[in-house]
């Protein structure tokens, strides 16, 4: 058992530690931001905060359609090894290249509905109850953050190419250089140094969108000097094929619609903490972007165990499929316990890069919010593996519908009520988030399990045969 734990806890480690990594550098970049828009002030941080809830949104959605290209590559490529083994002539190189061009076609066309949903969102902001400085701020933010949309889906497309080809280390490298430049376009165009104009906040957007740009340019180009990558690369998304295309956006709607689904209660809960004033907002930014951080290492450990189980079932292994879950939750416990203590013993210092220049009540609000998050982030973490374990095993549309319930028949309700019925306000939003996270990911993980013994079940009259 000791040399089995530790098997599954490399195998999950090989592809999981580059991804966490990556993911924590990727969150680098809107970190940075949001630190920038602090210094600005509260008010451009309550309006940044708003504009980035609102890209992340969208942007979240637009990855969920091109999340199944990881899983449906690394079963390529499981198969691709099983037909080796038996000496065919048959390779994986035309079904990869072929998940390539759909999943930049799908990524195109949501990059470009993405970028105008933006701007519309942007024009019903008045009418959400947000104070009419911080919707100004927002809504201009939005209109330059709206271009950087399609590179960032690119980049994603191919993220997941590169993933399911079990090859992520180009990942890592070119999102760190990523925040180096993010953070030096962001104080050029901010202060409007070497002669370039002052944009303040619309500086901040502005940066953004230029470093997708240049991420999408240097993990193509990192690929195509890869000997193994390369030959599978196709951009002519004119050939893509349409039942690749159908299949993609089968399997992505559902998880679209899940990322959307936790996406939007955040977006929602964000809403509701701008209606108690632009203090309440500041705080509650300042703290979701430390959930956001914390939050990507479970989505490092989702997506490898996702990419771990897809395999493991192309090769018929279904007690390593289950071995993936529990090895991937207790990674993410000992992390999220390590961090859990700091929030609660050293609050002030986790919170001073956001609130350092804000107001008392911003950062009174935020340090309570925190013992909150202390228990909150367990349960978001395991949700979300949760969900990318039911997504190695093609079941995307469980997802959808378990956070349906946890997140909008559970946790926003009790956001409301906590919130306004019974007067606690931010704390209560957060204590309702708490709620529906916490639903959702019990329901997630009964359900794989349950899945699991059904495939067990049903594949033991083979088996005896």
């Amino acid at each position: 058992m000791p040399s089995t734990l530790l098997r599954d806890s490399r195998a999950l480690g090989v592809l999981a530690v580059p991804l966490v990594l990556t993911q924590l550098a990727q969150v680098a970049l809107t970190t940075t931001d949001t630190v920038m828009m602090g210094l600005l002030g509260t008010t451009e941080l309550a309006a940044g905060g708003l504009a980035i809830v609102i890209f992340n949104q969208v942007r979240t959605m637009g990855v969920g359609l091109v999340t199944s290209v990881g899983n449906q590559t690394a079963a390529a490529a499981a198969r691709a090894e099983q037909r080796a083994a038996k000496e065919t002539t048959t390779g994986p190189d035309d079904d990869v290249r072929a998940i390539v061009r759909a999943a930049l076609a799908v990524a195109t066309l949501a990059g470009v509905v993405g970028a105008v949903l933006m701007i519309l969102i942007g024009q019903a902001l008045p009418w959400l109850g947000q104070d009419p400085a911080v919707v100004d701020l927002a809504r201009t933010l939005l209109y330059v953050l709206a271009p950087g949309l399609l590179p960032c889906l690119w980049f994603q497309a191919l993220r997941q190419f590169t993933v399911g080809m079990r090859r992520p280390q180009a990942l890592l490298r070119i999102t760190i250089a990523s925040v180096a430049v993010n953070a030096g376009l962001n104080w050029v165009l901010i202060h409007g140094t070497f002669g370039l104009p002052e944009l303040g906040l619309l500086g901040i957007g502005t940066a953004t969108s230029t470093v997708y740009l240049l991420t999408c340019a240097a993990l193509y180009l990192s690929a195509k000097r890869d000997k193994e990558l390369a030959p599978l690369l196709s951009l002519n998304i004119a050939k893509a094929d349409p039942q690749v295309v159908k299949r993609l956006v089968g399997l992505g709607i559902p998880i679209a619609a899940t990322y959307g689904s936790e996406a939007g209660f955040f977006s929602l809960t964000a809403l509701m903490a701008g209606s108690f004033g632009p203090d309440a907002l500041a705080a509650h930014t300042a703290v979701n972007q430390l959930v956001y951080i914390v939050f990507q290492v479970a989505v490092g450990l989702s997506h490898a165990a996702s990419i771990n189980v897809s395999r493991e079932l192309a090769l018929g292994d279904l007690d390593a499929a289950r071995r993936i879950k529990n090895t991937a939750l207790a990674c993410a416990a000992a992390v999220m316990a390590v961090v859990g203590v700091l929030y609660v013993t050293i609050p002030r210092l986790i919170l001073a890069p956001f609130l350092d220049t804000g107001s008392d009540r911003a950062l009174a609000i935020a340090t309570q919010l925190l013992v909150v998050t202390a228990i909150l982030q367990f349960f978001d973490c395991a949700q979300n593996i949760g969900v990318g374990l039911l997504r190695g095993l093609d079941d995307t549309r469980s997802g959808f519908r378990i956070t349906l319930i946890g997140y909008w028949a559970v946790g926003l309700p009790a956001s409301w009520l906590l919130a306004h019925t019974f007067g606690l306000d931010t704390l209560g939003i957060w204590l309702g988030l708490l709620t529906g996270l916490a639903t959702t990911a019990v329901l997630l993980l009964r359900r794989y399990t349950h899945s699991l013994g059904r495939r067990e079940v049903a594949a033991l009259p083979a088996t005896a045969g």
